[in-house]
């Protein structure tokens, strides 16, 4: 087997990111097929879907900052967390994000952002006091990965989707049917039924997305740092410390479970199909297999 080289954008990921955006915007098509036909105000349509998505893309990942309680934080602030994501931007040949801090015992780590340029990675204080610094040097890098892939941004895009569907459902009425005189048209139900479809065709194509893009993070922070094992190892110990936290803590959570790096009350999904995240024991194995890669030994 070829040893990995240096760090970059994974191709899998990429095409995977591409194919996922193209099967929604054809699922989106046919909901929006729908709702004309079912009656909608075109333009009603397009102010709302317009607006929501303009929402995701620039004020969703405020509004997950806000949820989780972080803040940003200077360099004077967090001069050693400064450092660690200093050091890597310049091994991944990064833009330095910006760095936030929330103040939870939870140990967890994520980034958020539409872009390299704007992006925000973020550690919990539970998460700097439980890892060694090699350990949460593998961590930063692994949400320095997700910021590199911008699968941050096709995430909160395919999130949309999910969105709009669900609005549909809760509220098709505002989109268009307030004809009392229409109530034998079989549209609204056909309306109803498409955007059921909708949401769940995104909802699984989201949580295939998810699961590979963690496994791609896992990669590019082995590559960066060159040592797959301090990543395997702050795993584990994450692991760990999630089984301290009260579960009404990690449940109050499970909104941005996607985005961490370890998933609030994993392992309690039902099946892999409805996991954000890869089975852990999945995750160490292809950190192993790369330890090995790079230390020639495989």
């Amino acid at each position: 087997m070829a040893r990995p080289t240096s760090f970059g954008k994974d191709t899998g990921l990429q095409l995977r990111m591409t194919f996922t955006l193209f099967l929604l915007g054809l699922v989106y098509v046919v909901l929006i097929v729908a709702l004309l036909a079912s009656g909608a105000n075109g333009v009603l349509v397009a102010v709302i879907a317009g607006g929501l998505a303009v929402f995701q893309l620039f004020g969703s990942d405020k509004l997950a900052l806000r949820a989780m309680g972080a803040r940003e934080v200077t360099p004077a602030q967090a001069p050693e967390l400064h450092a660690m994501i200093d050091r890597l931007c310049v091994q991944a040949d990064l833009p330095k994000p910006k760095v936030a801090v929330a103040d939870t015992r939870m140990p967890n780590a994520f980034a958020l952002g539409r872009s390299p340029k704007n992006a925000t990675v973020c550690a919990t204080t539970g998460i700097m006091e439980l890892l060694s610094p090699a350990e949460l040097e593998g961590v930063m890098a692994h949400e320095l990965t997700h910021v590199a892939n911008r699968d941050v941004m096709v995430m909160t895009l395919a999130s949309f989707f999910a969105t709009i569907a669900a609005y549909v459902v809760q509220f098709g009425f505002l989109f268009g049917g307030g004809h009392g005189d229409d109530d034998d048209n079989p549209s609204a139900m056909v309306l109803f039924l498409v955007s059921i479809a909708v949401y769940v065709i995104s909802f699984f194509l989201m949580m295939a997305l998810s699961r590979y893009r963690e496994f791609a993070a896992d990669r590019g922070a082995a590559l960066i740092t060159g040592r797959p094992s301090a990543l395997a190892s702050a795993l584990t110990r994450i692991a760990s410390g999630m089984d301290r936290i009260p579960q009404r803590d990690l449940r109050a959570q499970q909104e941005l479970a996607a985005f961490y790096i370890f998933p609030p009350g994993a392992g309690k999904a039902i099946g892999a199909l409805f996991s954000t995240h890869p089975p852990m024991e999945k995750r160490l194995a292809a950190l192993q297999r790369l330890e090995m890669q790079l230390q020639g030994t495989a």
